[in-house]
This record gives C-alpha cells, sequence and structure tokens, in this order.
C-alpha cells in the first residue's frame, strides 16, 4: 500500500527571510559596485590616469657605474633609488614575500576576497586583507594609511588601483615595482639600496635568511629597524621564515637552521661623503652639471625640460675600476697615517714653536688663519645672515661641540671641544694628498683619490689643486733637446755651475741655479744619469741650448694650461700644475708620442637605457716614437739607479715607529718602472710620477699651506712623501692578475734612431770616477 505523501509544514515568515536576505545581499553588491564606480569617478579623492598608471612617477637615484659594472656612489635628494628587474631578484625573496603578504598572490586579481571577508568578521584580528598589489597602490598613489571614515573610502581607492595596475601589469612586474619602491630606511630606498647597505651586496646575491629579515622590515621598516631592534627584528624574520615553510618554500630543517643563525649585518651606509671614490664622484657631479646645462631634456608636456641627476635615474658609466680605486685608498691611508705622525713628531710645541708653521712670523700666521677663517663655511653662513664682522669673529673664539678627523680613531674621528679658530689650526696641521692613476693608451682614469678624507678635507688635489711641480718638469726639457736637438740619453754634460745670462730670463742678475745639496760634482753625467739624480746644473744647459719657448710649446701641446712664463727657471719646476695635467702629459712619453686626453665618463644612459652621451677620444701626434721611447728609457734609470730606486729593494722594518715611512714597506718590483721624483723649494710639495706600459700614476703629498712642511730632506722629498703611495698601489694591483696590470717592457720602436744604450759610456765614466777619486786621496 503506498505511502500517503506528507506536506512539510511551512516556517513562518521563511520566505520573508529570504526575500529580505536577497535584498540585502544585492543592495550591498549594488552598494559595494557604486562605491567602486565613485572611487574610479575620484569621488573619494584623486585617481591616477591611465598614463600615470602606464608610467608611475617615482624619484630615481642616479647611479655611477665603475668600469668593472660595481656601483661607486649615487646622486640622490630624498629617494636612493635604482630599480631593479624581476629576473634580477632572488628566488628567495620573491617566496619570502608572497609567503608573508601575500599567500594567494597568483590566485587573485588585485584584491582578495577570501582575505578581505577575514578581515571584516574578525575586524582585523586574523590578519589584514591588503594584497601586494594594493600595497604597491598605496605606496605609489593613495599614501599613508587615514584615520577614521576616511580609512574606508581610502580602502575603496586602492581596490580599484590595485585591480588596475593587475590589468597594466604582470604579476613578477608588480612585484619588482613593489620592492623597488619601498623606503627600508637610512637612505635605503628599494630592495637594491636595501641590499648593499644591510648586507653590501647586490639583490641576487642575497641569503634566504638575508631576503626574509628585508621581507621581515616590509610590515614597518621603522619598527622592525635592525640596527636598533635587533632582537625584534631577529623575531620577525624567524616569523617569515616560519611562513616560508608553511607555503613549502623552505623543508622544517631548513627553516630550523636558518632560524638559529644570527643577522650579520654588513652595514654600509650610502651617503655623497662615505664610500668608495668620494672625490671623483664630486668631480662627475661637476662634469654632469656643466653637461645638463649644454643638453636640454626632450620632455613630455608638463615635465621638466632639464634633466636632474638626483630625479632622473640616469646611469653614468666612468672608467675607474672600483678594484683599483679601492687598492689607491687604501695606500693613501696606509702612508699618510704614518707620515703624519711622522710630522706630529717634529711638530710638538718643544720642537716648533710655531706648529704647524716653518719659519713664519706671528705676523704671517696670523695673516694665514685669518684668510682661512674668512673662507670657512661659518663665516659665509654668519655673513649671509647679516651677522657683522666683529659678531662673526667673536663666534670663532667661542668653545664648542664638534667631530673631527683623527687618524688614531678606527672611524677616522672623534668627538671634542674646541673653538672654531683652533680647529682651523688643527685642520692646517694635517698633510693633504692627491692620486691619480690613468691607462695612457685610452686616457681611461682608473684611480682617482683627491685627498685623505672627503669628509672632512673636501678640497680636491687631483684636478682642483695646482702646486709648484718640481722636479717632476724636468722630462718636458730633456724631451725638447731630444726632440729638437736629437740629444740621447748618453750624451753627457758636466755637473758645474752653469749660468744664464739675465737678458735670457728677464732679470736683472744671471740665473745660475744649485743642485739640491748646494754641491757641484765637477763630473760628466749622461743624460740619463742626469735626470735620475736629478741634477740641476744639467737641466740648466738643456734649456738653455733649447730655449724656453721650445720647453712651453712642448707642454702646451701635452694637455697644461694657464700661465707658463718662457723663462729658463721653468726648467727646475717653479710653474704650478695638477695631477691631472701631469698624468695625461706623462702617459704621452708611455703611449709613444701620442696624448690622449685623459677621459673619466663614457657613456650616459637615462633610465630607459637609451644612450644620451658618448665619449669621443681626443687624440694629438706630440712626439715621435723614438723620442718617446728614449725618454721612458730615460726615466727608466730613476728606478734602477736614482732616487726611485728604493722601489727595487726589500727595506728591512726599523723598530723606530717613524724610521718605517722611509724603510718600512718592502716594495721589490722587479719590472721596468719608468718615473720622476719631485721637490719643491723647502720641501713643501713632494712628487712622484711612475708608469709601467699601461698605467701611469702621479701622487703628491704637501700642506695645506706652503710653510706646512717637514724641516728636512730625509722626509720632505718626493722619494719619501709620495713614492710609497705608488709602490703600495703597485703591489696591490698586481696581487690581482684580473686587472691585467703590465709587468713587461715598454714597446721599443722596430727602427729606433737614438742611441739609449748607455752601458758602456756608463762603464767608463764610472772608471773616471774612481780614478778621479783615487787621485783626491793621493793613490
Amino acid at each position: 500500500m503506498a505511502k500517503k505523501a506528507v506536506k512539510k509544514k511551512a516556517i513562518p515568515g521563511f520566505g520573508k527571510f529570504v526575500k529580505w536576505f536577497w535584498i540585502l545581499f544585492s543592495t550591498g553588491v549594488l552598494c559595494g559596485a557604486l562605491l567602486f564606480w565613485l572611487a574610479s569617478l575620484g569621488a573619494f579623492g584623486e585617481m591616477p590616469t591611465f598614463e600615470r598608471l602606464e608610467n608611475p612617477q617615482t624619484n630615481l637615484a642616479t647611479e655611477i657605474i665603475s668600469a668593472d659594472g660595481k656601483t661607486l656612489g649615487k646622486f640622490y635628494l630624498d629617494d636612493n633609488r635604482t630599480p631593479v628587474a624581476y629576473e634580477d631578484l632572488p628566488q628567495s625573496l620573491i617566496d619570502a614575500l608572497v609567503a608573508t603578504e601575500d599567500a594567494r598572490y597568483y590566485d587573485h586579481s588585485g584584491v582578495d576576497a577570501r582575505g578581505t571577508l577575514r578581515a571584516f568578521a574578525f575586524l582585523g584580528k586574523k590578519g589584514g586583507a591588503s594584497t601586494i598589489s594594493q600595497q604597491l597602490a598605496r605606496q605609489l598613489f593613495v599614501g599613508k594609511a587615514a584615520k577614521g571614515w576616511r580609512r574606508y573610502t581610502q580602502k575603496f581607492k586602492e581596490w580599484v588601483i590595485a585591480t588596475r595596475l593587475e590589468r597594466s601589469y604582470t604579476k613578477e612586474e608588480i612585484i619588482a615595482m613593489y620592492l623597488n619602491i619601498y623606503d627600508f630606511n637610512y637612505n635605503a630606498d628599494g630592495i637594491r639600496s636595501a641590499a648593499k647597505i644591510y648586507f653590501g651586496k647586490e639583490p641576487m646575491e642575497l641569503r634566504v635568511e638575508e631576503s626574509a629579515m628585508l621581507v621581515g622590515m616590509l610590515k614597518n621598516s621603522s619598527l622592525f629597524n635592525p640596527r636598533r631592534r635587533e632582537e625584534k627584528v631577529f623575531n620577525r624574520r624567524n616569523t617569515v621564515l616560519d611562513q616560508m615553510a608553511k607555503y613549502g618554500y623552505l623543508s622544517e630543517t631548513d627553516r630550523d637552521s636558518l632560524q638559529a643563525l644570527e643577522l650579520n649585518l654588513n652595514f654600509s651606509p650610502e651617503s655623497h661623503k662615505e664610500g668608495l671614490a668620494t672625490y671623483f664622484r664630486m668631480y662627475v657631479q661637476g662634469f654632469m652639471n656643466d653637461w645638463i646645462e649644454k643638453n636640454p631634456k626632450p620632455a613630455l608636456e608638463g615635465e621638466r625640460d632639464k634633466w636632474n641627476i638626483y630625479l632622473d635615474g640616469l646611469k653614468i658609466y666612468t672608467t675607474v675600476d672600483s678594484r683599483m680605486q679601492k687598492n689607491a685608498e687604501d695606500a693613501v691611508t696606509a702612508h699618510m697615517k704614518k707620515l703624519q705622525a711622522e710630522f706630529f713628531h717634529q711638530n710638538t710645541p718643544d720642537r716648533n714653536k710655531t706648529a704647524p708653521f716653518l719659519d713664519l712670523e706671528q705676523s704671517q700666521i696670523n695673516s694665514i688663519m685669518r684668510r682661512a677663517m674668512k673662507n670657512s663655511d661659518r663665516w659665509r653662513s654668519m655673513k649671509r645672515a647679516g651677522k657683522s664682522e666683529e659678531e662673526i669673529e667673536a663666534s670663532f673664539k667661542v668653545k664648542t661641540d664638534m667631530t673631527v678627523f683623527d687618524w688614531n680613531s678606527d672611524s677616522q674621528e672623534k668627538d671634542t671641544i674646541m673653538t672654531p679658530m683652533d680647529s682651523i689650526r688643527y685642520y692646517k696641521t694635517f698633510l693633504r694628498t692627491g692620486m691619480l692613476s690613468m691607462e695612457p693608451q685610452t686616457g681611461h682614469v682608473k684611480a682617482w683619490v683627491g685627498g685623505v678624507d672627503y669628509k672632512h678635507f673636501q678640497y680636491d688635489n687631483v684636478k682642483q689643486g695646482r702646486r709648484q711641480v718640481g722636479s717632476t718638469f724636468k722630462p718636458f726639457v730633456y724631451a725638447a733637446a731630444i726632440d729638437q736637438l736629437r740629444r740621447s740619453p748618453c750624451d753627457s754634460l758636466p755637473d758645474t755651475q752653469y749660468c744664464i745670462e739675465a737678458e735670457k730670463h728677464g732679470n736683472p742678475e744671471p740665473w745660475c741655479p744649485k743642485n739640491s745639496d748646494g754641491k757641484y760634482s765637477g763630473k760628466n753625467y749622461t743624460l740619463k744619469r742626469a735626470l735620475a739624480n736629478s741634477v740641476n746644473t744639467v737641466t740648466a744647459q738643456l734649456i738653455d741650448q733649447v730655449g724656453p719657448k721650445s720647453v712651453v710649446s712642448i707642454v702646451r701641446n701635452l694637455g697644461f694650461k694657464g700661465d707658463i712664463p718662457e723663462v729658463p727657471s721653468i726648467a727646475l719646476g717653479t710653474l704650478d700644475s695638477n695631477l691631472y695635467e701631469m698624468v695625461g702629459a706623462y702617459g704621452t712619453f708611455a703611449n709613444q708620442g701620442v696624448f690622449v686626453r685623459p677621459v673619466m665618463v663614457t657613456r650616459i644612459e637615462d633610465k630607459n637605457g637609451t644612450v644620451l652621451f658618448e665619449y669621443v677620444p681626443q687624440t694629438k701626434d706630440v712626439l715621435s716614437k723614438d723620442v718617446a721611447y728614449a725618454m721612458v728609457d730615460l726615466m727608466k734609470g730613476v728606478t734602477e739607479g736614482g732616487s726611485g730606486t728604493r722601489l727595487r729593494h726589500a727595506y728591512q722594518k726599523n723598530t723606530t715607529v717613524y724610521k718605517e715611512i722611509i724603510t718600512g714597506y718592502p716594495y721589490e718590483l722587479k719590472n721596468p718602472i719608468a718615473g720622476k721624483t719631485g721637490t719643491t723649494q723647502n720641501q713643501s710639495d713632494g712628487w712622484f710620477m711612475g708608469m709601467v706600459p699601461n698605467l701611469v700614476t702621479g701622487v703628491w703629498v704637501g700642506g695645506d699651506n706652503r710653510s706646512v712642511r717637514f724641516k728636512s730632506i730625509t722626509y720632505g722629498q718626493g722619494a719619501a712623501m709620495a713614492l710609497p703611495i705608488w709602490g703600495l698601489y703597485m703591489k696591490e694591483n698586481y696581487k690581482n692578475e684580473d686587472l691585467g696590470i703590465s709587468k713587461g717592457s715598454f714597446t721599443k720602436p722596430s727602427n729606433l734612431s737614438i742611441k739609449v744604450d748607455c752601458a758602456k759610456i756608463l762603464e767608463q765614466m764610472q772608471q773616471e770616477d774612481t780614478e778621479d777619486d783615487l787621485e783626491d786621496i793621493g793613490i
């Protein structure tokens, strides 16, 4: 018997409930859609245009790139940002980001509905709902989180922009944009700066635990600051590692081992006054300012018509090699620290009452100090503020807290209290230096050191500073004699008093130069031996024979600027020049007589890689190959038997600290080296110009004022002040075979017409010297 169907009794009011549910649900959907629509129209604040979405504007730092592909430094105002492409990001960084910030990133289109519902349901207590796309939208177009009801309208803006971003960019591009724009503190704008500043690496070199720490900072880089809150950052990093394990990016074993590791920061802050090649970077800044003035920007409507090195993300490709630059800076630091210790030792109050000045009257010292005071930043800023000279001068006598340079501190700084006037005198006690290294065949500058510390000594002694060049000028006199009189390095002249008539140099009295020791040997010297021993009387004879005008003509063709008087005394280096000119000129000898103007910047690109500038080499044939080789051979004598001979020996370190400046550097260089030392009157300047076939390097050392100097030639000569820097630099260069610094011979012309082999002549002269010596003592 069939069962009779039982009719279910309707629940009172259920139909009405369903009806209202759908009404409310539909209303909510419509309201949501309306809010989205209103947000897209800009009802809750300005929305970015399609063009801005396609080209979001962020301030980009200009990057200075070395010849070996390293970042030497950047120019930026507020944003030290250099973009990195997605393919240059390590997978560990991407995995950590997705696992921590947006686990369903690859499944949504900008807004995570599931996460949003969870956030509403639990009022954010179980995590927020911001996707990576929303966070990027906030960074680019929305700004900081608002408060009150505006926070909700801001969310609608984020949702709309996030979905638009997802339509305009790939998932990979969004990740790259997000990591490139985030501010990690300490001028670490973007992931590349963060990797460099916190770990001293490029992003691709980051280890898993390092990637996790940086991703952990994304929550709040001020709160999770590894420099101030190491434990908090350590725990946050381990939370990121937990998330990576949770979503299968790490095994539990790997997670546990990584969580046990310390943070191991390699904190390297980037600033304009610190880091590698600071003086060179300031030269590049000046170069760029000049280039910008001459090259207007092809700007779009509404953009700037001038390039901006702080905002436009330019790439400046330079000739400097970061490895050689570091070797140069290390050599300067190693030698100058010792040399300064000796200078302090010789200028204690009991040894020099007017320290650091020598042989000056008090009125002269007062004049130097007052001039320095008026040239100071303090004086200029107070003058601009409308202060009277009396008020300004009074401020220089008030003690104040300050941080000053100090060789004996690990940071090369110390905090102290002194008056501004005392600080001026304090800084006068420090010896200054400059160094420039160039490849002569191309003119490419490989290292540029303008001083001992840019933060405290901002005057660049490579290009700004001009000082008397001393005996380093003599090779140009010899070159003129060989070129125009067909002299040979084997020709000989007597070391006797030699006077040039008054009418030849415009002075009322004849010019009769003496040798550095004030004596004349009376012996004949080959030109090679005379240059090696820097015999002034021989140089005087040569310039008298060839004429000052010929010498000036040659040095003009070798790139010298400024006033060069056509007088015989220039033969001994009385004119002022700088390392930039000297290195360029000496490079002509190593480059077979062809002058190549030194070059520092080879190419400039915009942020998209479009080439804006490429350097065209500037060359000039100045000397024949024969003359250039003869000059190189002459200058080889300086390091084989002259003032540069110490480069060849293994000096034993002396137990006395100060003696190490002369005897403490065991160079033991065996390869062919041409060079010339130079020392100016009263030991005010010490020079050394050194050459191997593919590298010419010049070094200058001296005081801020000519009266700040060593008392004796022992420490004041170029061989003691400047040559050690060259020796230390070259020793380090030779340790790295990848640099390709030559140890071979200089290129000899196939049909050399100038006699350079003086062995037999020297042997005969040495025999004559021995006979003279025996005769002098009665044998």
